[in-house]
């Protein structure tokens, strides 16, 4: 794709999966982007094939990114308008030490990552940057190296996560404008929030009834609601321990969230997570910043979270066998 110079935006994005190929595919489509992607698993067949995005919203497309690389090392000293971040939140502190090399003063770093307190690792680690946040709920998957296919599913949620260090909070707010005007450019649906942690909180709400139990039961989400009479009432009581949490953190969630989530569920039909997914891949699962964040907190907070606790105690110990696993 050829690129305009005078207003290009150099974009780097770290983490591609079937998440990250995604946006990479819809910052791809707009002619001011120049971007980078870092590719580990998948980076011999996206350098020699392209990425290939099969999706019932946009239709079938293979593209090549402007380059692709295998960690940021690999373009030390280059300047980044934006860090797109969408690697899996394994390890919130350890995974983003790779950036150092092209983090600047001017870099704004997007974190479209499932969880709540995805941002505080960036800020401690640079506390100078702009950061953006968002909660993604788009379903797309990567059967095979570089080829990703997108369901109907296609919304981003943007807001800042804000500096007050910087004093200007107009600064921060162009650069969250600009993202946009990339994302509105390649297409995408998105909405913007000037407070975005009450939708990370919904979303994590969602994810820690859905994930957990998927990966637990190995059953599609409308199977476990299905399975007996104590699972509906069984999941809004478990959303509702969460949602105890997020209010206790002072993050406003609206009333009668937990049967908005299940009635949502319920027209899905048949509803399989990333987290099952990655357990039957023997891949590590996203259980800290899922289940452990709001865990600890409740912890913290003296809120009592029975069946929030059993589900984040459960998984830990399947995570640490399939870590074994794949270290032997």
């Amino acid at each position: 794709m050829a690129h305009s110079t005078s207003d290009s935006v150099n974009v780097l994005l770290y983490g591609l999966g079937a998440i990250g190929s995604f946006y990479a595919f819809i910052l791809n489509r707009c002619d001011r982007v120049r971007l980078t992607v870092v590719a580990r698993s998948n980076y011999d067949a996206v350098l020699k094939n392209g990425i290939s995005v099969d999706s019932k919203n946009h239709g079938k497309h293979t593209f090549r990114p402007d380059r692709v690389i295998r960690a940021p090392s690999d373009v030390a000293g280059s300047h980044f308008d934006y860090i797109v971040c969408t690697h899996k939140a394994f390890d919130p502190r350890g995974a983003i030490i790779p950036l150092d090399p092209v983090v600047d003063g001017t870099t704004t770093i997007v974190v479209l990552q499932n969880g709540v307190g995805n941002e505080d690792p960036f800020r401690e680690r640079w506390p100078g940057v702009t950061i953006i946040s968002g909660v993604v709920w788009v379903g797309a998957s990567q059967p095979a190296p570089g080829v990703v296919y997108h369901t109907h599913s296609e919304h981003t949620e943007l807001g800042l996560f804000p500096n007050r260090s910087l004093n200007d909070a107009s600064l921060e707010e162009s650069r969250l404008q600009t993202f946009t005007s990339l994302l509105t450019a390649g297409g995408t649906y998105f909405t913007t929030f000037a407070d975005i942690q009450p939708r990370r909180w919904e979303k994590v709400i969602w994810n820690v009834a859905w994930n957990a139990i998927t990966a637990l039961t190995d059953q599609d989400v409308s199977s476990w609601l299905s399975s007996s009479p104590d699972a509906v009432p069984y999941t809004r009581q478990l959303m509702n321990e969460v949602i105890a949490v997020a209010k206790g953190c002072n993050v406003e969630v609206k009333d009668g969230l937990a049967d908005q989530l299940i009635e949502r569920a319920q027209k899905l039909g048949t509803l399989r997570t990333s987290m099952q997914a990655d357990r039957e891949a023997g891949r590590e699962m996203e259980i800290e910043v899922i289940l452990g964040v709001p865990v600890k907190k409740g912890r913290e907070l003296g809120i009592d979270t029975p069946r929030l606790e059993g589900l984040y105690v459960l998984l830990v110990a399947i995570n640490r066998q399939i870590k074994d696993k794949r270290a032997n």
